[in-house]
């Protein structure tokens, strides 16, 4: 199985590459604004108690994050791998991915971090704002906000990977193929 954590700020382009990489490597999308997403469109009460979360450019907590990936890891970990897009946001997430991962049979092969500067992704985020009818991609005080956010409790994941020498770095700042080439060049490396 092949496992992967894309990794990097609102607007890094995860989810591009994520669609490009489940493509090209048949990946399952672990993707918690998706989960999110659709809890909300449905109104379920996880969903409703993540939107507060959301319009307030604050993370969801972990404990609710967690559950909805361990569900998802469950019902599929025979498949071809996973490809966590924008999870783990917390060191305590990584930990308790690890564990998941372990009771699952499965293991992380690397985390690979999308860098881009603070400029350009405020300029994808409000260009993605015009489409995504997200609240929190059309304010620039919660775009800035969110990135603060990642600066102070989703950076340190990086360190974490870099630890159990997991941590691979792309320049994001390319066009979307150039940057799918250097994740994919990465990716057959594992």
């Amino acid at each position: 199985m092949l496992n992967i954590v894309l990794f990097g700020p609102p607007g890094a382009g995860k989810g591009t590459q994520s669609q490009k990489l489940i493509e090209k490597y048949k990946l399952q999308h672990i993707s918690t604004g998706d989960l999110l997403r659709a809890e909300i469109a449905e109104k379920t009460d996880l969903g409703l108690s993540a939107q507060k979360y959301l319009d307030n450019g604050i993370l969801v907590p972990d404990e609710v994050v967690i559950g909805m990936v361990k569900n998802k890891i469950e019902k599929h970990k025979t498949g071809g791998g996973f490809i966590f897009d924008g999870f783990p946001r917390t060191v305590p997430q990584a930990g308790a991915l690890e564990q998941t991962c372990t009771i699952a049979g499965i293991t992380i092969n690397g985390m690979i971090a999308l860098a881009v500067d603070e400029e350009e992704l405020t300029k994808r985020i409000i260009l993605r704002g015009k489409t995504s009818g997200r609240t929190d991609d059309q304010d620039p005080v919660l775009i800035m906000q969110r990135l603060a956010e990642y600066r102070q409790k989703t950076a340190p994941v990086a360190d974490y990977y870099a630890k159990k020498n997991k941590y691979y770095e792309v320049d994001g700042m390319g066009t979307v193929d150039e940057v799918f080439a250097s994740i994919s060049k990465i990716i057959d490396a594992f």
